[in-house]
């Protein structure tokens, strides 16, 4: 098995040390357990153990769990239950952080990959991606096989290592726990990746990384075209294969107004073309489309105007028939 053991004796603050394990890529259930050790003359503390999970050859981010500020009673067991599976891949990375004027030894041994859940460290069920409109709430839902215990932390972790607090957990049963975090990356069109971690009294559990995944609402590039005018209605068609944003498309709509008023209409539209009914006579209106995608938010801005007038009403001539 793999061994790492580092002397702190003179050495600076903050230097490190790694132990690297191969490249693990698992198609079932497993557990990852290992002993470390952390012994000093005068009792105090060496420094600090890391522990990275670093996914297909992504950044090595922020620890899953860590240990620091302690001196052992011997040898200490701790787990890690990591549910990441074929196709994808990881690998776990051990980090010794040494303390300047704390000589000791920091150890880590009998590193094992075991075809079995973990005893003590929860293990996650799988983590489901999340697609949202710009601007609006996105929340995972973490759920994880194991008991929950008050002392037990939560957090949410980025590919990019940025950790967020799992603010509500409840109990599912004897046996299953979930959690849940909302994340306020929404702001722009963008695909980021998210993890649970939890770090109990045997070790720790992480999660598969799914992505959120923003949307933009979409939004015509062109105005409506002007097929045909009378005096009281207006023939358009909408235009809307065109966008900026994102699709698909569930519904389309009409917004128009005089161009001198304050007041609007919408009509929803369900048909290549568009027949606007009940206008005034010589009045200018302007047209717009709305585009709408799934998901709450997921209406876009309106898209550019068409402007344009209804023709003059024709006069009427009422002629007396002769007594």
């Amino acid at each position: 098995g793999s061994f790492m053991m580092v002397n702190s004796s003179g050495r600076a603050s903050g230097q490190k040390a790694h132990l690297l394990l191969p490249t693990l890529k698992e198609n079932d259930t497993h557990c990852i357990d290992f002993h470390y050790y952390f012994s000093s003359r005068d009792r105090s503390s060496p420094g600090a153990l890391n522990v990275y999970v670093k996914v297909n050859g992504g950044p090595q981010g922020n620890p899953v769990w860590n240990v620091s500020g302690v001196v052992t009673e011997g040898w200490v067991k701790a787990e890690l239950a990591i549910s990441t599976f074929w196709p994808h891949f990881y690998q776990v990375i051990f980090e010794s952080v040494s303390l300047k004027g704390h000589p000791g030894y920091i150890a880590v041994d009998e590193v094992r990959v075991l075809a079995h859940p973990c005893r003590k460290a929860p293990h996650f069920l799988r983590l489901q991606n999340v697609e949202v409109n710009v601007g609006q709430n996105a929340t995972f839902q973490c759920i994880a096989g194991g008991k929950w215990s008050q002392h037990d932390k939560l957090w949410l972790q980025q590919w990019n290592g940025r950790d967020t607090a799992l603010m509500v957990t409840r109990v599912v049963n004897h046996r299953r726990f979930s959690a849940t975090v909302s994340v306020a990356d929404t702001a722009q069109r963008s695909v980021s990746k998210y993890r649970c971690v939890i770090r109990s009294d045997g070790g720790s559990g992480v999660s598969n990384y799914a992505e959120l995944i923003v949307k933009e609402p979409p939004t015509p590039i062109a105005p409506p075209e002007l097929l045909a005018v009378g005096a009281t209605y207006l023939w358009i068609k909408p235009n809307a294969n065109s966008i900026i944003g994102d699709g698909p498309i569930i519904l389309k709509e009409v917004e128009y107004r005089t161009t001198t008023g304050t007041w609007a209409e919408t009509h929803i539209v369900d048909s290549p073309n568009y027949k606007l009914w009940h206008l005034d006579p010589d009045v200018e209106y302007e047209i717009r489309v709305l585009l709408t995608r799934p998901g709450e938010g997921g209406t876009g801005p309106p898209g550019p105007p068409l402007t344009t007038r209804t023709k003059c009403a024709g006069k009427i001539f009422f002629v007396q028939a002769p007594l």
